[in-house]
């Protein structure tokens, strides 16, 4: 669905029970099956409650793989990861699981999602098949309230900066990620480094607000400089970004959902729980270029 289209739908009379998690962003959705055949415009309020909070939460949710795409499908095309394409059956699917033992997870730095392609997802559905009895939670951060928290002189100095994106440390031989995680990506020889150029302030295709769009994952320099010279103004921004006052904490149950915006928002997994397993569903829903 493009900008435009989602826009017009979001003038919706239905009334959800949306309850705000933290001050800065996120929100539990109460009272909808998210299984079953939604109208348009209960899509369209969820799709709402998204864009008001950054990202949504649902409890008691049961999804197979088939439903969790469906439901994906309702607010845009699904995209496909190619670092985790060929490592299980359904390549619409990533199963991120951490087993008892293992010494790194998926997600365990301040990210957004696979932000080294040219058209970024815009957004992710997670669904938890199995949780530890305590910890592994997931921490999300508002990157409107990052940006307009800076100075005026700072966001006057990044205003025309781009950021270079690559995929170089979470996927490939030279990531070596795979021999301390149940969660593998590929490592193979055929690998090749992805590399894209993104503002480093996004303006955000529906609300019309400006955002921070970098981070510790992906983003590895500014555009006509070198590493170095990037490197003290780069980690400034990335670190500024999740500052406490800017995030939000959400401690799953099994059958619980995160839908996060991923133009606006970002994330990190807490590792803290090694003796336990952890298992996740993951959709991603295709987004268009920053600009």
């Amino acid at each position: 669905m493009s900008a435009t289209a989602a826009a017009a739908t979001l003038h919706s009379s239905v009334a959800l029970d949306v309850r705000p998690l933290a001050g800065a962003c996120g929100a539990e959705i109460q009272g909808i099956d998210l299984a079953a055949d939604l109208d348009d415009a209960t899509i369209a309020a969820i799709r709402r409650a998204l864009l008001d909070h950054c990202v949504v939460f649902f409890h008691d949710q049961t999804l197979d793989a088939e439903q969790q795409k469906a439901l994906a499908r309702r607010f845009g095309e699904i995209f496909v990861h190619p670092n985790f394409k060929g490592t299980g059956p359904d390549p619409k699917i990533v199963e991120i699981r951490r087993e008892p033992g293992d010494k790194r997870i998926v997600g365990e730095e301040w990210h957004a999602d696979t932000t080294m392609v040219a058209e970024p997802p815009m957004g992710a559905i997670l669904y938890a098949i199995d949780v530890p009895p305590y910890g592994g939670d997931t921490l999300f951060a508002n990157q409107y309230a990052a940006y307009d928290a800076l100075s005026d002189g700072m966001k006057r100095l990044i205003a025309g900066l781009r950021a270079i994106h690559s995929d170089r440390k979470v996927a490939g031989p030279q990531a070596g990620l795979n021999a301390y995680r149940s969660t593998k990506v590929r490592e193979d020889t055929d690998w090749r480094e992805t590399v894209n150029t993104h503002p480093v302030v996004r303006t955000h295709p529906e609300t019309g607000r400006k955002c921070l769009f970098v981070n510790h994952s992906y983003s590895i320099g500014f555009e006509g400089m070198t590493e170095a010279e990037s490197r003290p103004l780069l980690e400034f921004l990335m670190d500024h970004g999740h500052r406490p006052e800017f995030t939000c904490r959400f401690r799953w149950r099994k059958g619980s959902v995160a839908f996060w915006d991923n133009r606006c928002t970002k994330h990190l997994a807490v590792n803290d729980t090694p003796t336990f397993r952890r298992h996740m569903r993951r959709v991603q829903i295709a987004g268009d270029r920053p600009f």
